[in-house]
């Protein structure tokens, strides 16, 4: 958690002193600024709660016997939520996007901006249909040791920040040489927001995935715009889209 806070509060450092960022974040509506402080507390605070009172207990009552049994060294429990849980959330995303769970994850497209601030903006009820709620608490449970492995959950949730955020390293830096390769940027992630393209770059961390099963797309250039147009209420937003 220390480590998602640190990058947050990085990027809001870098999002406060770029004038054309703060002057956007600074003239979004009322109702986004709601929907996006909501998000943020959700997924912040109530649900990486409910993963230890709640779902952490639920494995103790189903398997109550396997608690801290599965021994794994330090990087393979890293590895083991960086890299496989992240291709389990591939498909979880993709399913999100089907015609069944569409309307819980819309709210979180209707960003028109990347800004980091949105980053958790989503219908309440999604969280529970994303699959880091009950992953993370089964390994928790499970791990002897499961310090890595919250390690490597901490650091996917500091670049899904990044990812939603406008803090794009260009094309020349350093930086973007040596992460583009493999990772999901900024850049990347707002492909996905896109108005104009659907149903590309759905990963997470790794690009791999999308190169892999054909949905990834990239270009030298960002999106036009960026965003869809609901006519939900702010109450719909939160509770019940239709």
């Amino acid at each position: 958690m220390i480590l998602v806070f640190v990058a947050f509060s990085i990027l809001i450092a870098f999002t406060v002193v770029d004038r054309h960022q703060l002057t956007t974040i600074c003239t979004k509506s009322r109702e986004d600024w709601i929907l996006d402080a909501v998000g943020l507390f959700f997924q912040g605070i109530a649900i990486p709660w409910l993963q230890i009172a709640v779902v952490y207990q639920l494995y103790s009552y189903l398997l109550p016997s396997d608690r801290a049994s599965f021994h794994l060294p330090a990087f393979a429990a890293f590895l083991l939520s960086f890299v496989a849980v992240d291709y389990i959330y591939y498909w979880n995303h993709r399913l999100l996007h089907s015609p069944w769970l569409w309307k819980l994850h819309l709210v979180h497209h209707t960003m028109t901006n990347m800004d980091v601030l949105g980053t958790s903006r989503n219908t309440l009820w999604t969280s529970f249909f994303i699959v880091y709620l009950w992953i993370h608490a089964l390994f928790i449970y499970l791990l002897a040791d499961p310090t890595w492995y919250i390690l490597g959950a901490s650091l996917t949730s500091a670049l899904d920040l990044w990812r939603h955020s406008a803090i794009a390293p260009t094309s020349k830096s350093l930086i973007y040489r040596c992460l583009s390769p493999w990772l999901i940027l900024p850049q990347d992630h707002a492909w996905h927001h896109s108005s104009d393209l659907s149903g590309a770059n759905y990963g997470a961390n790794f690009k791999i995935w999308d190169k892999i099963h054909g949905t990834y797309y990239q270009s030298d250039r960002l999106p036009n715009s960026l965003g869809i147009e609901t006519n939900l209420t702010l109450a719909q937003k939160l509770f019940q889209p239709r």
